[in-house]
């Protein structure tokens, strides 16, 4: 792979994933890492539970967060960086209406 791809693209089993956006300000990253990972473990819970409605909903939320990470949706290196950082800060608050961060996410 060349260096540009390289800083778009992580290979992993020989599968392409597309890496976050580069120029999401920290704290934007890792408000959306966190909501993604909890996201994640509430499909794992609802799948055990057979609760489809909940598997829905708790995939609706890794989408969010995947798309507002510039993962999903329109290539981020396409995009202008203003238009990216729009989507991911309305991404982050779409998500904190959906499932609110509690104290362990902040730190507290």
């Amino acid at each position: 792979m060349s260096t540009v791809d390289d800083e778009r693209w992580l290979v992993v089993d020989g599968r392409r994933w597309r890496r976050t956006d580069p120029s999401l300000p920290d704290d934007l990253r890792a408000a959306l890492t966190s909501h993604l990972g909890r996201a994640r473990s509430a499909v794992g819970v609802a799948k055990r539970a057979q609760d489809d409605e909940t598997v829905a909903a708790a995939r609706r939320r890794v989408g969010l967060a995947k798309h507002g990470l510039g993962e999903r949706g329109p290539r981020w290196w396409d995009r202008p960086e203003a238009d990216r950082l729009r989507d991911a800060r309305r991404a982050l608050e779409d998500l904190d209406a959906l499932a609110p961060p509690d104290d362990r996410d902040s730190g507290a």
